[in-house]
């Protein structure tokens, strides 16, 4: 996305690396703002990652149940994972697909793009739409423990509500689903 003007947006003083990871690095930098203040910013670069929105054809979406250590508790999420460097988005998507949940799509759609937190963090994902599911398995990753959950459209409002979806690519992903399907949300 390009840039606009100078004014309203800063500009990096100085920087340094504090840590370099497999998926992450963490840098801290200074800036100068517009009013000529000085301010510093902690900046999380991340990978780029696809989430892929499974839709089983029975008006259901199939996600993938997992423990995140990070967070210390299970979720429910919309298949997702890294896009390996170089590597195509839709590529990625597919691969996820089959390691994770053990299907394959018969079609692909990007539906869009965002970044995960702004306002600390790089990382961008992409969004798909998959259907017309084919089992097709891929090996999971070493480190994961994935399960595939059917969820009948109908059920995501009332579980939304209901804060069964607390990772925000799949908060975002289920009500653009909602959307698309004209169902009405739910408040507690």
């Amino acid at each position: 996305m390009a840039q606009s003007s100078w004014e309203g947006q800063e500009r990096r003083a100085s920087g340094r690396r504090i840590y370099e990871g497999r998926i992450l690095n963490l840098r801290v930098d200074e800036v100068t703002m517009p009013s000529g203040r000085t301010a510093e910013r902690e900046v999380v670069e991340h990978r780029s990652a696809v989430g892929i929105l499974a839709l089983t054809g029975r008006d259901s979406v199939l996600l993938a149940r997992q423990y995140r250590y990070a967070v210390g508790e299970e979720t429910l999420e919309v298949c997702a994972g890294l896009i390996e460097p170089g590597e195509d988005p839709r590529v990625a998507a597919e691969r996820e697909l089959q390691e994770e949940l053990g299907v394959k799509p018969g079609r692909l759609q990007e539906v869009g793009g965002f970044f995960s937190s702004p306002g600390f963090c790089t990382e961008y994902l992409t969004l798909f739409l998959a259907d017309d599911l084919q089992n097709s398995r891929l090996p999971q990753d070493e480190d994961e423990n994935v399960s595939a959950v059917e969820v009948p459209y109908g059920e995501v409002p009332g579980m939304m509500a209901d804060g069964a979806f607390r990772d925000s690519k799949t908060f975002a992903a289920l009500a653009w689903l909602m959307a698309r399907e004209g169902i009405p949300p739910r408040v507690r």
